[in-house]
């Protein structure tokens, strides 16, 4: 672990740079409406754009750990920052829609790295005790920035224009490099902290276990809901809705309060009903159920007659979501040691963007012209009843493997 003087400088600024991450892969949702008339942005293109965004994700959730061990995390970090910074700024001079999209995938190839950085990171910088509050304050981070980021984005593009809120949001990331460098190079690891970083299972040893493929069908299927809600409830809104900007803005930053919530309550119940005596997986998959069986209630949002009642009921899909993830993300953790849990998530996170690509991607962009959002939302919202059978059939009670040490088998 490093010097506690700068433990908390350091989780500052990984919280920072999780907010800026998400702001720079938020805003095109939030502004399509004010970019697709210049780059002639339709929604099949809009679809294929986010598929290449998914797309580089999934690769770069491969590489990026490799990477990380390659150059540190001092340096991996800094670098990942830069490239997708520089990435988001250069989505805002994009000439064509084709530069546009080659830049968004070069922004997913380079946000793939936030959280595998901040793990390598944690374990580095924190005791073990406090590694899971280390993820919660940048998981925070992450939905903050989606709260804030929607009237940031409108204002800065009312004010200015569409190009020059990308060139600053993605500026941002710049300013926090050398900061970065700065803080991590204070106080080295003490000798501790060396079984903290012992080399990680690889990935194809963890694909032998079939908690593994439970852990990423559950993210295959659930993980592109949110990917949903992220990209294309702004263009509902302002299509079906006929939102202003303005209540566009407000409407988003409602919504992902709610999630904020969601996140906190999935994991206090299920904590609560471990303390008092429930088993692990038992408590981890009830919170789990109640949210699968809960979410097709919020498709309603898209055939209610309210707008207000819609954004009520894609609140409560993205709290429902939360919660469920909340315990979904911790399930590695309850069923692999700890040198086998870095690589059961970069194997969930691969398949969750490949699934991202798909359903909130590919998909969308063919169906929605054609049929509307009605059988993508309704499908989709079904997803985790799915999700939830995968988890309770292939991770069973979620009990900790054995796993020996040469071999891993």
């Amino acid at each position: 672990m490093r010097e506690k003087s700068m433990q908390w400088p350091l989780l500052g600024l990984i919280f920072v740079v999780t907010i800026i991450n998400y702001l720079d892969r938020a805003i095109l949702g939030v502004l399509l409406p004010e970019i697709r008339g210049e780059l002639q942005i339709g929604t099949r293109t809009y679809g294929n754009i986010n598929f290449a965004f998914q797309m580089a994700y999934a690769a770069g959730a491969l590489i990026g750990g490799k990477l990380l061990d390659k150059f540190g995390t001092r340096i991996g970090y800094a670098a990942a920052a830069a490239f997708w910074s520089a990435a988001a700024t250069l989505s805002g001079l994009a000439g064509n829609v084709l530069q546009f999209g080659f830049f968004r995938a070069l922004l997913g190839l380079g946000e793939s790295a936030n959280f595998p950085a901040c793990n390598k990171a944690a374990a580095e910088i924190f005791a073990p005790a406090q590694r899971a509050n280390v993820m919660g304050i940048a998981n925070f981070g992450a939905n903050l920035a989606n709260v804030f980021g929607p009237p940031l984005f409108v204002w800065l593009a009312l004010s200015f224009d569409w190009r020059t809120c990308f060139a600053l949001i993605g500026g941002i990331g710049f300013l926090w490099v050398p900061a970065w460098l700065w803080a991590y190079r204070l106080g080295l690891p003490s000798s501790g902290s060396a079984e903290l970083l012992q080399a990680q299972m690889p990935m194809k040893a963890v694909l032998r276990y079939r908690q593994t493929w439970g852990y990423a069908l559950a993210k295959f299927l659930t993980d592109p809901v949110w990917w949903f809600y992220l990209y294309w409830i702004p263009t509902y809104l302002n299509d079906i809705r006929h939102f202003t900007a303005a209540q566009r803005a407000a409407a988003l930053t409602a919504v992902y309060a709610v999630s904020s919530v969601g996140a906190l309550l999935g994991g206090v119940i299920s904590g609560r009903l471990i303390e008092s005596g429930w088993q692990v997986g038992k408590a981890r998959k009830t919170v789990m159920g109640i949210c699968a069986l809960m979410m097709p209630l919020t498709a309603l949002g898209v055939v209610v007659e309210s707008a207000s009642l819609a954004v009520l009921l894609f609140s409560l899909a993205t709290a429902i979501h939360s919660a469920w993830m909340t315990n979904l993300f911790t399930t590695p953790a309850d069923v692999f040691p700890r040198h086998g849990v870095g690589s059961a998530n970069g194997v969930g996170a691969c398949v969750g963007a490949l699934g991202g690509a798909l359903f909130s991607g590919l998909i969308p962009g063919r169906v929605i012209p054609v049929a509307g959002y009605v059988p993508v939302l309704v499908t989709m919202s079904c997803f985790y009843l799915a999700a939830w059978i995968a988890v309770h059939k292939l991770m069973g009670n979620l009990e900790m493997i054995d796993l020996e040490p040469s071999g891993f088998r």
